[in-house]
């Protein structure tokens, strides 16, 4: 489809650019969002019109979307984003989209596979001072291990286990989160929301890492649902993704008395094969994986030992 210039030679602006008559008050999510349409349309070079017949919507519709009075559906949206060929994050505001080098930087990942977006993600943390892969570059692996997995891996037991044997702190970062909060989790999710827990969850990350330059560190399920925590975990600490059946994470969590996140739900089955599903391609970025399911406790901590001494390089 060719572009339709905004200004044609001789002649005043092809289009009036004014706004609906509406002047009651305006959301400012949809004013905003009008706002990049509009700058969108004339980096492209269209009149209203030219963007209206492209995308299959009325010149009215798109006016008032323009001008911040329409709310328009994700539909509409998504026909308005493929006519100014941009993607719908850019359309709506993403922050990867909020300038030309995010935009390039964007375009130049797009379709890389996974093992080349973990080298980048790598080398970015290395170069920004934020931490890459902790054994990374030459350097000793990190001696603050910490297991990741859903509820009901074995990550407070194991991990009390092998933090006594190798003769280094245990630190439930659960607990710690408490401790800062002054409440329980669930106090914490019920009264604050779920950004209050990720601060606290943040803090009590930064400072088991700046405290304890030896430790086991026994981590939320969650933990992996906050993008700036996970990055932390996995740029400071050697990682051990505790994986199980569904049947045996529902078990261990009901021997516990607890049904958390599940409770309340009649089909907390589906509901924890869910989050699982949902996790696991985030638990996976993990440096270590173990399967607490396949065998007994004594054996299943035997391998954990042996996998994370020599990890570490330490005597067995």
């Amino acid at each position: 489809m060719s572009s339709t210039i905004l200004q044609a030679p001789g002649n005043p602006q092809v289009e009036a650019e004014t706004a609906p008559d509406s002047e009651e008050a305006k959301n400012p999510f949809l004013v905003a969002l009008g706002e990049r349409a509009r700058a969108l349309r004339s980096r492209r070079g269209m009149t209203r019109k030219a963007l209206a017949l492209a995308a299959d919507v009325s010149e009215r519709h798109l006016a008032n979307l323009e001008y911040g009075v329409g709310n328009a559906s994700i539909l509409v949206l998504l026909d308005v984003a493929r006519a100014l060929q941009c993607t719908l994050a850019e359309l709506l505001g993403d922050v990867t989209t909020s300038s030309p080098e995010w935009l390039m930087l964007r375009e130049l990942l797009e379709n890389r596979d996974e093992a080349t977006l973990h080298r980048v993600r790598v080398t970015v943390g290395e170069m920004l001072g934020t931490g890459g892969a902790n054994a990374s570059g030459g350097r000793s692996r990190s001696q603050q291990v910490a297991l990741i997995g859903l509820r009901g891996a074995g990550k407070s037991t194991l991990g009390a286990m092998l933090a006594e044997d190798l003769s280094f702190p245990f630190v439930e970062l659960s607990r710690e989160i408490e401790k800062f909060a002054g409440c329980s989790i669930s106090e914490i999710q019920a009264l604050y929301g779920q950004n209050a827990y990720r601060r606290y969850e943040r803090r009590a990350l930064e400072e088991a890492i700046q405290i304890y330059p030896e430790a086991v560190i026994a981590t939320p399920g969650g933990i992996v649902s906050d993008p700036a925590n996970f990055n932390l975990l996995l740029a400071h600490c050697t990682t051990v993704w505790l994986q199980a059946d569904a049947e045996d994470h529902m078990k261990r969590v009901l021997a516990q008395g607890d049904t958390r996140p599940m409770a309340a739900s009649r089909e907390a089955m589906d509901d924890l094969k869910s989050i699982l599903a949902g996790r696991a391609a985030f638990y996976s970025k993990a440096e270590f994986q173990l399967n607490t399911s396949a065998q007994p406790l004594e054996p299943t901590f035997q391998a954990l030992r042996v996998l994370v001494r020599e990890a570490l390089q330490l005597p067995g």
